[in-house]
């Protein structure tokens, strides 16, 4: 069985279309996605259909990331609403837009208000890696990590899990375009909505496959990859 780990797509959704087909999905396969489906990209609703769709045929886990968070509290008021607009909703508002422009929360269809709120997860864990969309506390087991550090926190010189397994984590954005591998901790956002990569980790063999919104592709070992860059936080 291949685990499959996908970066940051953010309405990334021809990224993400190319990234699959490249793949080469397989019945056996588990699908992790590490959270950060909408917001700053061209297509965040075609993302969520995507996501929803491979759910249907294949072992799909979805996490939840901070993007995700916020749309889903733009939902308990105008503050709220204005915050998630402040962080690239007005890109995932347009996706949802009928002829004449106009879009309200109302136009968002409810299976996808039922996939952020009931079928995304917070984290997963294999017998070798933890899968998370920001980060975690290396001292604290999975069930007892706050929610502002599993989709907020900085990759930022993280620390080994007390586990011993493996951290595979989005979020933060490697400016370089590859991922950074530090060995106990892996970030794969790798800027699919800035004109960047998105990235496809198979996490038990380390082979990476890479796309972009305008068809490029490369794939490669991790290792072969570079492992250092300046970083971005969103």
């Amino acid at each position: 069985m291949r685990v499959l780990a996908i970066g940051d797509i953010h309405g990334c959704s021809r990224a993400l279309d190319y990234l699959l087909a490249a793949v080469g999905l397989r019945s056996s396969d588990l699908i992790i996605t590490l959270g950060d489906y909408v917001d700053r990209g061209p297509n965040s609703a075609a993302v969520l259909d995507r996501l929803i769709h491979l759910r249907e045929k294949h072992k799909v886990v979805c996490l939840r990331g901070n993007h995700e968070q916020l749309m889903l509290q733009a939902r308990r008021g105008h503050d709220r609403f204005v915050e998630w607009v402040h962080s690239g909703a007005r890109a995932t508002l347009a996706s949802y837009a009928h002829q004449n422009g106009k879009v309200t929360l109302r136009d968002i269809p409810q299976t996808h208000w039922h996939f952020l709120e009931a079928d995304c997860v917070d984290w997963h864990e294999t017998e070798t890696h933890l899968f998370v969309h920001a980060g975690i506390d290396p001292a604290l087991p999975m069930d007892q990590q706050p929610d502002h550090i599993l989709r907020w926190q900085r990759f930022a010189d993280p620390q080994p899990h007390h586990s011993g397994k493996v951290m595979v984590c989005g979020h933060t954005r490697q400016r370089n375009g590859t991922p950074n591998n530090m060995g106990h901790a892996i970030c794969i956002d790798t800027g699919a909505y800035r004109q960047g990569w998105l990235s496809c980790l198979e996490a038990t063999t380390g082979y990476l496959w890479q796309t972009t919104e305008t068809g490029e592709f490369r794939s490669g070992w991790l290792k072969d990859f570079a492992t250092k860059g300046a970083v971005e936080v969103y």
